[in-house]
């Protein structure tokens, strides 16, 4: 994901928009502390709180302690197996000087109180860290402050560690503080603002190896997941799925082959005042093996919606066509360092296209609806609560506030759980029936109802003077827009009053100093009216950077110098580029230190067998106010007869910033990478007729475990602002691979993924 104009910098920063809640209920006041009876819910799927020993007190919304000490902090980010929780606590704690041992979270449900719930776009540490900084930093002077009086001494003489207050040889535990109450220490927003955050040298939690706090609960099989969710009375559903995504309508049903299964119960034809789901028909059983076999004996007459016959030759065709046009899309508003060139000395001109890539996460999709008490619940799995529940209560003709999604672990998400389309169906047919329905998706379903990464074309040119020396630069590219089809209030504007979809052009925008730059973002329209394109990890640079950094190369052979060495030229960290607090500190500098880095670590420049070479490609991940600096190189072997491609080691550097968590950035980078590596030589389907070609893992073949390479991955230390770390990798392994591939046969590659036939192609001199 990339930006989401100020609604980001509002959850960045909600200090600024309605500050901390006070338990107490004192309006105006930012942050105050107050004993509270209530405790937290310990029975919130997917988290770990222990069951609190007595009166708790809340000194924000983010986090509570209770009579024996435990602190429970509060997650609204999703939780997909990247252990968000852990990072995110060890934050406030570490400011809190909690004891890691008596540390819990919990993934809360959606309240207006929590502001924008989100997760993606490599957000979450970066956008929590100064929220919670601030609540324990606050958490912990209050509680020094009450300690102090309980002791009979003075703050000064007093000092917080390991979940006490501790003065001279005396101590008192956070948990007896909670006990006797008495805290009412309040903050301004002004204070908060200038509270003092421990140095670096005194962090205790951030940075270091720490248990994660949900393993036990992933491993002993407690944590609760989306498709795990039941209550009672519930009946199954499975959808029969229309042909086109948009606007089909059902003619007719005939369900007399679905009557002779045992367990079915009825359909029920979908009625969606959202549109998210036009030409559902539900097939409602008492049990889902029922749902699956009735949904497949259903028959189903639709009209067809737009796409019915459209195919991805024709969406790539049109992309094509738009992105050969000089003046078409938008124009970004880059500040250029020059005077657009007259004449050149030299041109390079490529074209760089990827096909359709399917989310493919390993829990299909499943949404779990029912009212109760004149509120409907939605009990699922979700990244992106606050954008599907203006839908939900635009489909049920009811308030958001009549509306609640209940938390749980989502078995992958990947940008799939950005888009809540899935909990829209499940939630009408409850409406509908009066009574609990759980809808799972089979594979197949999930496949022909996935919001795809669109498939792409981008042309990039670069001019240069008599010198050889880079004037000019200029990219245009087009794709399917997932902001406009799924949150188009969200579009970015230009200067000029331009709007375009900011996921599907960053990257982009990169940190060279290429002269005069021009980028256009061109909405491939046919697209938006044939598929209801998505966020995928990585979103806009997983494809974008496929084409940035394949060029770079491309320029560095026409002007007869080594990648490396180009790339560091160009990488001056000058003007635009030179970075900017708090996130960007450095600018291009920082990346150009991950590219040597990186290229020193894998030996560039070092003899490798035959038909065996290095390629390198760097990136700054999402988006340019919190860039992530990441450089690959890819070691790899290209048989000349079959065309296969064997990747045998990935090398990446990578500057985040500071690392709060090193066992989930390891993970993450781990991931990222592979992830980008399945989709360099393996994922990719195609449109015919309005759907995807392959709906399920026999024909779509993401990356197997014996293709896994060897690994090397490093992290700059560094005490800058922590960025994300879920995505930028998966943006530099391909065009590693392909300038790798370049490098060992002379074969130049430029379509993902990256087949044995089309290198062969490329051997034979037929690329584009």
């Amino acid at each position: 994901m990339s930006r989401l104009a100020s609604t980001a910098e509002a959850a960045r920063n909600p200090l600024s928009r309605r500050g901390f809640l006070v338990a107490s209920g004192a309006a105006g006041i930012a942050f105050g502390f107050s004993q509270v009876l209530a405790a937290i819910d310990p029975a919130v799927p997917g988290g770990t709180p222990a069951a609190p020993t007595g009166p708790q007190f809340e000194p924000s919304i983010w986090f509570g302690i209770d009579a024996a000490g435990i602190v429970t902090v509060n997650i609204i980010r999703a939780e997909m197996g990247q252990h968000v929780g852990t990072a995110l606590a060890r934050i406030l704690a570490d400011e809190l000087e909690a004891d890691w041992d008596k540390v819990r979270i919990v993934h809360v449900d959606t309240d207006l109180k929590w502001g924008l719930m989100v997760t993606g776009g490599s957000w979450s540490v970066w956008q929590t860290f100064p929220v919670f900084s601030q609540a324990g930093a606050a958490g912990r002077i209050a509680l020094i402050e009450a300690g102090a009086k309980l002791l009979g001494t003075s703050a000064a003489n007093c000092t917080a560690r390991g979940g006490a207050v501790h003065a001279g040889g005396r101590s008192i535990s956070y948990g007896d503080i909670a006990k006797r109450g008495g805290v009412a220490r309040q903050f301004t927003p002004d204070e908060l603002k200038a509270l003092p955050i421990k140095p670096v040298k005194d962090r205790r939690l951030i940075g270091k190896q720490v248990a994660a706090l949900d393993i036990a609960t992933k491993t002993d099989g407690t944590a609760l997941y989306g498709i795990d969710a039941k209550v009672p009375n519930m009946v199954y559903a499975r959808p029969k799925l229309p042909p086109t995504r948009f606007g089909s309508k059902v003619v007719s049903v005939d369900d007399s082959k679905a009557k002779t299964v045992r367990g079915y119960l009825r359909y029920l034809i979908i009625e969606d005042p959202s549109d998210t789901v036009p030409g559902w028909v539900m097939v409602i059983a008492q049990n889902y093996p029922a749902a699956i076999r009735a949904a497949d004996l259903l028959q189903v007459t639709w009209t067809a919606g737009p796409g019915a016959t459209t195919s991805e030759k024709d969406l790539q065709a049109h992309a094509a066509d738009l992105a050969g046009k000089s003046e078409s899309g938008v124009a970004l508003d880059i500040v250029n360092t020059g005077p657009k060139p007259g004449n050149a000395a030299s041109t390079l001109e490529r074209v760089y296209t990827t096909s359709t890539v399917l989310h493919f996460q390993l829990e299909p999709l499943n949404a779990l609806a029912f009212e109760k008490d004149g509120r409907f619940e939605i009990h699922t799995g979700n990244q992106w609560q606050s954008l599907i529940l203006p839908t939900l209560a635009k489909a049920l003709g009811v308030p958001e506030t009549k509306i609640i999604l209940r938390t749980y672990m989502l078995g992958g998400g990947f940008g799939r759980r950005l888009n809540g389309d899935y909990a829209v169906p499940a939630a009408l047919a409850a409406k509908a029936l009066g009574r609990p329905v759980k809808m799972v998706l089979t594979r197949q379903d999930d496949a022909l109802f996935d919001s795809v990464r669109s498939p792409s074309v981008q042309r990039v040119r670069m001019s240069f003077d008599k010198n050889n020396a880079v004037i000019a630069m200029e990219h245009h590219a087009a794709a399917g827009w997932p902001t406009q089809m799924n949150a188009p209030a969200l579009l970015a504007k230009t200067k000029s009053g331009g709007a375009y979809d900011p996921f599907a052009i960053s990257g982009a925008d990169h940190w060279y100093e290429v002269g005069h730059q021009t980028v256009h973002a061109i909405p491939n329209d046919l697209a938006n009216t044939t598929i209801r394109s998505g966020w995928l990890r990585s979103v806009g640079p997983g494809w974008t950077n496929w084409a940035v950094e394949s060029f770079i190369d491309e320029a560095a052979l026409q002007v007869k110098s080594d990648p490396v060495a180009f790339r560091l030229k160009l990488l001056t960290g000058a003007g635009r580029n030179a970075g900017s607090a708090p996130s960007a500190i450095g600018g291009a500098l920082r990346q150009a230190e991950v590219v040597r880095r990186a290229a020193a670590r894998a030996d560039w420049g070092e003899k490798l067998p035959p038909d065996t070479a290095l390629g390198i490609a760097t990136s700054f991940g999402q988006e340019r106010d919190m860039p992530t600096w990441v450089a690959c190189v890819a070691r790899v072997h290209v048989d000349r007869k079959t065309g296969v491609v064997r990747v045998e080691k990935l090398t990446l550097v990578t500057d985040a910033g500071t690392i709060v968590d090193p066992d989930g950035a390891l993970a993450q980078t781990q991931g990222a990478a592979l992830w980008g590596l399945s989709m360099a030589l393996h994922e990719g389907t195609e449109f015919v007729n309005g759907l995807v070609k392959d709906t399920n893992l026999d024909t779509y073949q993401p990356l197997r475990m014996a293709d896994v390479p060897e690994l090397d991955i490093a992290f700059v230390e560094s005490e800058h602002v922590p960025v994300g770390l879920g995505e930028p990798a998966t943006t530099v392994v391909a065009p590693a691979i392909g300038n790798a591939i370049f490098a060992a046969v002379g074969a130049r590659v430029r379509h993902l993924p990256i087949t044995p036939a089309a290198v062969l192609d490329a051997l034979a001199g037929r690329s584009a």
